[in-house]
């Protein structure tokens, strides 16, 4: 009952005019984003969050507007992986698998459609579960040690092995190059300057958001003005609608892949791809025999993109819950709390309940907005392909800047945002996964003050990380994700 009380009030935020239109305004511009290739919610939230601070919107009303950005995007994501075989982001490439041979059958229509309610189912049943577990997870974390944070941590940063779908190095090597730019600037304990190089502009650290643009806007733009292929879309119609027959065959796997998107999700640092990909290979073993997975099976689309928006919203539990970025998105939507000061964790629901509540039940209302929009406007939005690439990626530049601007009134961060953005070309050309690093700098700051503050609580003793039951089994669990992606790699060279 104080649940439902806590979510009423949730409510009484979330469906204020303002806030409405707000959510209404995300899922339109997160849609669109999702469209356009290379362009994520992670590049558009960075975009948005120094103009909410220069609109002056409340803290909600902001978290609202970045959260409709932020799982809108999932549903105009699968319009160019199912169309032009052009995934915008490692957790649609399983989409393209059955859902660009649809396309190509004349059923774009249909793929479409069962995409986007499998996005509505997944995304809808996991708010459910998110709002009964977030509040029991909090309570939990409340009872957790400066040093308990330092293993809950250490073990998000050991998970970074399984984002990207590249080498776990190559992941933990983007993690710890991360943490080593969230080190730069003056230390905050001792005063000491780290990793300046004498300039007084690196003596406030390096801001997220020149991070977040230099790596994933600019970054992408460039490797997409050096790799730009024209393709041309797959019919949308010309074949038959979906059926309701159909719609009732691809359930099971919906509520299949909403349980595994929803907990990959939960779990710090392994993403809807991860999710994505599981619920994929688990249907497809099911059905194994009895489908065509892989030339054109419903169920090949439905799994996908529901495992995708279910793991969307489970990556909000531990950010909501217990302060930790489940994805690179989520780490945004943590700058964007902490940029309004407030601190997400165990305290967020009694702190600030009109924030994790208003968010909560407005994300009812948003995938409620996101299927009335999407199902009858799939046209209109596939239109946004056809932006010729001259006029699309200096819009995305121009905005870059704006924003970079905008946060700083710097222009030092304007050629540190350039800088990032040729350090991420490069990084895309090696093959090195961009997201462990922003996860890297967002976890490196948190790691560094909890380990300070349990340090100083123990008067130095590094004995003090592993007395806690709870501490000793995050450890445990952290040595046993580095050595199984290194289990692994020794078992197939031997096969």
């Amino acid at each position: 009952m104080e649940t439902l009380s806590a979510l009423g009030g949730g409510f009484a935020v979330a469906l204020t005019p303002f806030n409405i239109m707000l959510a209404l305004v995300g899922c339109i511009v997160g849609t669109a984003i999702g469209v356009l290739p290379g362009i994520g919610p992670l590049n558009a939230i960075a975009l948005l969050l120094p103009f909410c601070l220069a609109l002056r919107l409340p803290p909600e009303s902001a978290l609202i507007l970045l959260a409709a950005v932020y799982y809108g995007s999932g549903y105009g994501g699968r319009i160019t992986a199912i169309l032009l075989n052009m995934p915008g982001e490692p957790s649609a490439v399983l989409t393209t698998l059955d859902g660009h041979p649809l396309a190509k059958q004349g059923r774009g229509g249909a793929a479409l459609a069962i995409s986007g309610i499998g996005s509505f189912v997944g995304a809808t049943l996991s708010v459910v579960a998110m709002t009964f577990m977030s509040v029991p997870l909090a309570k939990i974390a409340v009872a957790f040690s400066p040093a308990d944070y330092v293993a809950l941590i250490a073990f998000a940063l050991s998970l970074l092995g399984a984002v990207g779908g590249v080498s776990a190095p190559k992941a933990w090597g983007a993690g710890c190059f991360g943490i080593m730019l969230a080190l730069i600037g003056v230390d905050s304990g001792t005063g000491v300057e780290r990793f300046t190089f004498g300039s007084l502009e690196m003596l406030g650290g390096i801001d997220f958001t020149v991070l977040a643009i230099g790596l994933f806007a600019i970054g992408e733009i460039l490797l997409l003005v050096e790799t730009t292929m024209r393709a041309e879309a797959a019919k949308i119609g010309g074949g038959q609608r979906l059926t309701a027959k159909e719609l009732v065959f691809c359930l099971p796997a919906m509520m299949r892949a909403t349980g595994i998107g929803f907990v990959i999700g939960v779990l710090p640092g392994a993403g809807a791809s991860v999710a994505s990909a599981l619920s994929y290979t688990a249907e497809k073993r099911i059905n194994e025999g009895n489908g065509k997975f892989g030339q054109g099976d419903m169920r090949g689309v439905a799994a996908p993109e529901t495992a995708d928006n279910a793991a969307q919203i489970g990556n909000l539990v531990p950010m909501l819950s217990l302060g930790i970025p489940g994805s690179g998105t989520t780490a945004v939507l943590l700058g964007a709390l902490l940029m309004y000061n407030i601190t997400p964790g165990p305290l967020l629901f009694e702190q600030k309940p009109e924030v994790a509540w208003g968010l909560i039940a407005s994300m009812y209302v948003g995938n409620v907005l996101l299927l009335a929009l999407n199902l009858p406007l799939v046209g209109v939005f596939a239109r946004l392909l056809s932006v010729p690439a001259s006029v699309l990626y200096p819009g995305v530049l121009a905005l870059s800047f704006a924003g970079v601007y905008a946060a700083s009134n710097s222009a030092f961060d304007l050629i540190m945002s350039v800088v990032f953005g040729v350090l991420g070309w490069l990084f895309r050309k090696m093959d090195i996964p961009l997201v462990p690093i922003v996860l890297g700098f967002v976890l490196g700051r948190m790691l560094e003050d909890n380990l300070r503050r349990a340090l100083a609580l123990s008067d130095g003793a590094v004995s003090a990380l592993v007395e806690s039951p709870v501490s000793i089994g995050l450890w445990v669990l952290t040595v046993g994700a580095l050595l199984w992606p290194l289990f692994l790699a020794f078992r197939k060279g031997r096969a």
